[in-house]
């Protein structure tokens, strides 16, 4: 960024905020709404077009030009559907799940800075609806707050898919946010501050992303999880839960848990922009241009950053598999929770060894530390991945002992290395029955 950039840009700072009239306030909540509303239906069509295309489908393409109304539509159709709720319920909080989930994915982008300060109506006001001394932790909070729609929704239920998923998304938001944790605490000792606003301001010279590589890979992970997006959808996997913890939900209900998960996307991916890419500020070359990073234009490079962060998210979707559980929470406790914590500690060395160097020198120091910290963690994440108990081939069977495929109460086929009886009835005759007597009557006697 030029010289004359930085001297036409204006920074917000905590500064700025609480000076809004409160028309001008209202006007930047509803804006915010109606853009993760927009984000959300746009999303879903890109979602269903961009995996079609991957996998060599035909996407929506019948409602709207080229299905660009397929959204709306299916909106309209979840709000229309009856809506059933079970007997075996408990109504207020079957009810109030769904509002936990939404509300706190809403307000978690009240902090999202996107943009500098410009003009709306002779008024200069910040493109960010409010801004705290600890708003990263905000954001944290908020997003801890809407994981208890989701335990609520299957505690509610009364049913034992939906419960188990509940759990799921205990242990899940448990280990994933702490690792998501350690991973914003190199960020603030880089920066020097919690608050969004500032944390982009400080990246003026360098994105974080280039000083904290592994902070960003540990997050990226972490987003995923957080989401409760695959690879990492244990809570509501189809295979084993049916739907997990909105299995009981349908109608406006279930439509509600799908426009909690596309915003609390929205907001992950617009938190990583911000903690990483700079924020709104352009990429270079555009960030040659002068006028690249005031006015309105700064808004168009967040969405751009977003909406990158958005298709790694689809991409996912589309190329790996559900993880098995052990594994995924493998990956939390054994990976990415010891790897954040000593890389902070990293960072906390070279911060206080480079406090009197050059700050190319400082940079160039972390950006190599952060190399050779990555390196690792990526091999130890495809370690974790790729090995488990499913790696262990299972002893093969005795072929002299005879085999029942009746068993177990149910007919299975045989393993390699077992043959089919030919005379079924003789070897269940052969076979010891089980005794029904009493321990204590099954007593040698003396």
């Amino acid at each position: 960024m030029t010289e004359s950039t930085l001297a036409e840009t204006v920074f917000p700072d905590l500064a700025s905020f609480g000076h809004d009239a409160w028309w001008l306030i209202l006007g930047k909540s509803i804006l915010i709404f109606a853009f993760l509303v927009l984000t959300v239906l746009v999303a879903i069509l890109a979602e269903r077009k961009i995996m079609a295309r991957m996998q060599y489908r035909i996407g929506p393409n019948r409602v709207g030009w080229h299905g660009a109304l397929q959204s709306l539509a299916d909106g309209v159709k979840l709000a229309l559907k009856e809506g059933m709720t079970p007997f075996s319920v408990d109504k207020a909080l079957y009810f109030l799940a769904p509002v936990i989930s939404v509300v706190p994915a809403i307000m978690a982008f009240a902090v999202i800075p996107m943009g500098p300060e410009v003009s709306v109506f002779g008024h200069r006001t910040p493109l960010q609806l409010t801004d705290l001394p600890i708003g990263v932790l905000y954001v944290l909070a908020m997003a801890s707050i809407g994981v208890y729609g989701i335990i609520l929704a299957g505690w509610s239920s009364g049913s034992t898919y939906p419960l188990l998923g509940a759990l799921r998304s205990t242990a899940q938001v448990i280990s994933y946010e702490i690792a998501m944790g350690l991973s914003f605490a190199a960020v603030f000792l880089l920066s020097t501050t919690m608050s969004t606003s500032e944390i982009v301001g400080g990246q003026v010279h360098h994105w974080y992303v280039l000083l904290l590589l592994p902070s960003f890979v540990i997050y990226a992970i972490s987003m995923v999880g957080e989401t409760n997006r695959a690879p990492f959808d244990l809570p509501e996997a189809e295979g084993e839960l049916v739907g997990g913890f909105h299995t009981e939900y349908s109608s406006l209900k279930f439509a509600m848990f799908m426009l909690a998960e596309y915003i609390n996307m929205a907001t992950v991916s617009a938190l990583a922009t911000t903690l990483f890419l700079g924020g709104w500020q352009a990429p270079w070359p555009v960030s040659i241009w002068d006028g690249a990073n005031s006015g309105w234009w700064p808004l168009l490079w967040f969405t751009i950053k977003m909406w990158m962060i958005l298709f790694v998210f689809f991409w996912l979707r589309t190329t790996l598999p559900r993880l098995r559980y052990d594994q995924f929470m493998g990956l939390g406790w054994k990976v990415l929770i010891p790897f954040a914590l000593g890389w902070v500690m990293v960072v906390a060395v070279i911060h206080e060894a480079t406090r009197n160097a050059s700050a190319w020198t400082s940079s160039l120091i972390l950006a190599a530390a952060g190399i050779v910290v990555t390196i690792p963690l990526l091999i130890a994440i495809k370690r974790v991945i790729s090995g488990g108990p499913a790696s262990v081939k299972p002893p093969l069977p005795d072929p002299k002992k005879p085999f029942d495929p009746m068993a177990g109460g149910f007919p299975v086929p045989p393993l390699p290395g077992q043959v089919m009886p030919t005379d079924l009835l003789q070897i269940r005759r052969s076979a010891p029955k089980p005794s029904t007597a009493h321990p204590a009557e099954e007593a040698p006697h003396v």
